[in-house]
């Protein structure tokens, strides 16, 4: 959905991020195989999706004292996403979601091919909201072996993966340097070279909270 979020949206939506973010600040988490990734992330729900040398999980505290699940509970949902989910599915009986992935993506920070399987039902569509620099986001297909194509993602463009489409491998592979950006000299993003991207990712993740 190319431009679903107007100028005016994109600035409230980096205003609620930037209230979120002070309660759960960006972090470099570590993959299971041991290496730091490129993309800074934190989480705002009732669930928040972790990832350490344990595995991919979601569960409902933030990463405490070596990563462990004693820090303190994700803060709300900005309430603009969760608008935007309603009238996204006003017509069908699509459950709320309860964890939005924000990804901050400096220069040169990509996401590898991978697909979103780790929820309790993979049967709710995901939906994904961009600011700030383009990305190139590349679609696969059900496996990881399958051709894929690219598409560029600006600030205010909503993706969503839903129906036969859930379980499509995708990822980012490089940012696009958009001037001006909505996220340059903001104190949480600007790095010296740029804003970077700023994604949310909105899902129904359920009960793998408990899942290690």
């Amino acid at each position: 959905m190319r431009g679903r979020l107007d100028a005016a949206a994109q600035r409230a939506l980096l205003a609620e991020a930037e209230a979120a973010l002070a309660l759960a600040p960006l972090r470099r988490p570590m993959a299971p195989w041991g290496k730091p990734l490129s993309v800074r992330m934190s989480n705002a729900g009732a669930l928040g999706w972790v990832t350490d040398r344990s595995g991919y999980r979601y569960q409902p505290a933030q990463p405490g004292a070596g990563g462990s699940q004693n820090g303190g509970p994700w803060p709300p949902i900005p309430p603009s996403l969760l608008a935007l989910w309603a009238d996204l599915f006003r017509a069908e009986a699509v459950a709320p979601p309860d964890c939005c992935l924000i990804n901050h993506y400096p220069p040169g920070a990509k996401l590898g091919l991978h697909r979103d399987d780790t929820e309790a039902e993979t049967t709710h569509p995901v939906v994904s909201v961009s600011l700030g620099d383009a990305a190139t986001f590349r679609i696969g297909g059900l496996k990881r072996s399958d051709p894929t194509r690219s598409i560029t993602l600006e600030s205010g463009d909503v993706y969503l993966l839903a129906g036969a489409r859930r379980l499509l491998y995708h990822g980012v592979d490089r940012i696009k340097r958009r001037a001006p950006n909505l996220l340059d000299a903001h104190p949480l993003f600007d790095d010296g070279a740029g804003g970077g991207r700023l994604s949310f990712t909105l899902r129904v993740a359920g009960a793998t909270a408990l899942r290690a």
